[in-house]
This record gives C-alpha cells, structure tokens and sequence, in this order.
C-alpha cells in the first residue's frame, strides 16, 4: 500500500487530537477532583470554626461562672438554700410575716358569699344583694322576675329588624327612579 503524505499527515493530525481529548478529559477529572477535595475542605473548615465559636463560647461561660462566685464570695456571700431554709406549710410562711407599719397599704381583700345556717345566701354582703352595672337592679330584683318582665321590647325590635336584613338586601332600590 502506497501511503501518500497527506494521508500520513492526516492521521497525524488526527492522532494529535485524539491525544489532546484524552489529555483534556484526563485534566477535567483531575481538576473536579480537587474542587471535591477543596469543598470538602471547606466544610471541615465551617465545622472546626464552628466547633471554636462553641469552645469560646462555653470558656467564657465558665470563666463569668468563676468570676460570678468570685464576686460572690468577696462582695455578697450568697449561699444555696439549705434544707433548713425550706419552709413547710402555710402557717409557717404566715408566722413569718410583720404586722404592717404605720401608713402601709390596706390588704388585698376578696369577695365571699355568706351562707346561713339554712343554705340559702344572705341578704346583707351576698352576691345577689351586688347591683349589675348594664341592669342598674339588684341580682336578686333581676332573678325574682317572672319571664314576661324580663323581655325586652327593644331587643325584641332589633331582632326582627335583623330577621328582615335579608329581605331588605335582596332588593335594589334606584335613587333616581324614586325620585321620580
């Protein structure tokens, strides 16, 4: 076979480029290997600059920790409670107390129904002797009623103006067309 020099150069060519591909591939894998190796770096980076926030973070905890009990000792002298100092019902807490001082604010009283010997609540300092402020009438002059007393005319109006809200909606009036 009589190879001719541009079939020789030819395949040359095609050869140095096969070459080069296989060289281009070979770099590219190579290259994203090290952009693997370098996020993976990375990461272990964040984790460790992460891992040094929390270590500083928690020295500077416990050296305030010293510094605190430090202060403590020299300036305060706070204890922790002892199982002495627990206290064990309320009688005991109430035997603690002073009797208020001269020009100290009345207690804080609350509200009691008294019963009679019978059951039923008294007149005088019982809930229903207490005057409703939307009434202006006593419970007991509210709850001694019979039914028909305490149906109101006005409410029973706005009821029905309520009930007839949608029949009123439903129909559409003209301004103009009224006018004339």
């Amino acid at each position: 076979m009589n190879l001719t020099s541009d079939r020789i150069r030819s395949i040359g060519w095609v050869s140095v480029l096969v070459v080069c591909f296989a060289g281009t591939v070979g770099l590219t894998l190579r290259v994203n290997a090290v952009k693997s190796q370098v996020h993976d770096t990375d990461k272990k980076i964040v984790w460790v600059k992460r891992d040094i926030d929390f270590l500083q973070t928690e020295f500077q905890t416990r050296s305030n920790q010293q510094a605190l009990r430090d202060l403590n000792d020299l300036e305060f002298g706070y204890k922790a409670p002892t199982a002495g100092q627990y206290i064990e019902g309320e009688r005991q807490l109430a035997a603690l107390g002073v009797p208020a001082g001269p020009g100290a604010p009345a207690p804080i009283r609350y509200a009691n129904a008294e019963v009679q010997g019978d059951g039923s609540k008294g007149e005088g300092g019982s809930l229903l002797a207490m005057v409703s402020p939307v009434a202006g009438a006593t419970a007991a002059a509210i709850t001694d009623k019979p039914k028909s007393e305490t149906r109101d005319p006005e409410r029973e109006a706005i009821a029905r103006d309520a009930a007839a809200l949608g029949k009123r909606l439903a129909r559409i009036e003209v301004a103009e067309a009224a006018q004339q």
